[in-house]
């Protein structure tokens, strides 16, 4: 089971390291849930799988069991990269006073937005 995504024009492909796992040979993956009545996926858990098809049939052994799921994404635990400090990525700007609504001057024929 593997997909073949069309690429936009000018847009590349990466390709990603996979770590294995020293003891079991098997690398972790990341798995993300959507529901059939949810548009976001979510992070739901991770599996151990030597490949992509066989991470995305143990999530499905594991995480969808109960039912109401659309789909899933698998995606290697080394691809995944997070933010170091997040104090000072998440600061609200409070130099720039035009990002908040209030900044603007609403016309009155307008009326209610």
């Amino acid at each position: 089971m593997s997909y073949d995504v069309p690429l936009a024009e000018g847009e590349s492909v990466e390709e990603i390291s996979v770590d294995s796992d020293q003891t079991t040979g098997w690398q972790l993956w990341e798995v993300f849930m959507r529901p059939k009545r949810g548009l976001a996926y979510t992070h739901c858990g991770s599996v151990h799988a030597a490949d992509a098809e066989s991470a995305v049939l143990n999530a499905r052994d594991a995480y969808t069991r109960l039912g109401g799921t659309a789909s899933l994404w698998v995606v290697p635990s080394s691809a995944i990269h997070a933010s170091d400090d997040p104090t000072s990525m998440f600061e609200p700007a409070d130099d720039k006073p035009y990002r908040h609504p209030t900044f603007y001057e609403i016309p009155d024929e307008v009326g209610q937005l």
